[in-house]
C-alpha cells in the first residue's frame, strides 16, 4: 500500500512539474503515463498492442525530448522512431517465446497466444517498414541537405536491422536489446559508421 501510495504521488508531481518545464512537455509526461498505466493494467495482457503500447512509450519520449528544449523536430523521427521501438519489441516477444516454448505463458500471459511464425511475419513487416521509412526520410526532410548526400547512411541502417534479425535467429538474442546493442561488434561498428557517415554529411552540406 505504501509502495501503491508513493507511485501515485511521484507520477503526479511528475506530471506538475513538467507542465512547469513546458505545458507541451507536460501534456507528452501525461500522455506517457496513461499510455504506461494502459498497458500495466490492460494492454500487456492483449496480443499485438501490448508492442503497440511499448512503441507508442518510445515515440512519447522522443516528442517529450523534443519539445521540453523547444526544438522542431521532423514527423520522420516519429514514425522511425515507432517503427524501430516495435522491431525491437517483437524480436524481445519472439525470444521469449523461443527460450521457453512450453511454458512461455509462466513468464507472460500474452505468450501463450503469440506463435514464432506469426511474430516472424511482423517482425519482417516492421524491419521493412522501418528501412523505407527512413530511406524516404533521407530524400524529403527538410531539414536535410537539399543534395539527398543523407542517402549515403541507408546501407548502415539496412545492415544494422538485417544483423539484428540475424541474432535474434542465430542467437535468440532478442530478448535483452540492450546487451545486443552494446555488445555485438559489427553492430556497433555500424552504429558508429552510421554516425560518422550522418555528421560528416551535415558538416558538409547543410546550408
Amino acid at each position: 500500500r505504501r509502495a501503491l501510495t508513493a507511485g501515485v504521488i511521484l507520477a503526479v508531481a511528475g506530471v506538475a512539474f513538467s507542465f512547469l518545464l513546458e505545458p507541451l512537455f507536460g501534456g507528452a509526461a501525461a500522455a506517457y503515463l496513461a499510455t504506461t498505466t494502459a498497458y500495466t493494467f490492460v494492454l500487456k495482457r492483449i496480443v499485438v498492442l501490448d508492442v503497440f503500447a511499448i512503441a507508442a512509450g518510445f515515440v512519447l519520449r522522443a516528442v517529450a525530448g523534443a519539445v521540453v528544449i523547444q526544438v522542431p523536430v521532423s514527423p520522420w523521427l516519429y514514425i522511425c522512431t515507432g517503427l524501430g521501438a516495435l522491431f525491437i519489441a517483437l524480436a524481445k516477444r519472439r525470444s521469449e517465446v523461443a527460450a521457453a516454448p512450453e511454458r512461455a505463458g509462466d513468464q507472460r500471459s500474452t505468450l501463450d497466444r503469440y506463435q514464432r511464425g506469426f511474430l516472424d511475419q511482423l517482425i519482417v513487416l516492421s524491419a521493412a517498414s522501418l528501412v523505407v521509412v527512413y530511406s524516404l526520410y533521407t530524400f524529403t526532410a527538410q531539414n536535410l541537405p537539399g543534395n539527398n548526400s543523407m542517402m549515403l547512411t541507408i546501407p548502415f541502417v539496412a545492415y544494422g536491422v538485417s544483423r539484428y534479425i540475424y541474432l535474434m535467429h542465430a542467437k535468440n538474442a532478442g530478448e535483452r536489446p540492450e546487451e545486443v546493442l552494446t555488445t555485438d561488434v559489427p553492430l556497433i561498428v555500424a552504429v558508429v559508421l552510421w554516425l560518422a557517415t550522418a555528421s560528416t554529411v551535415l558538416v558538409l552540406f547543410r546550408e
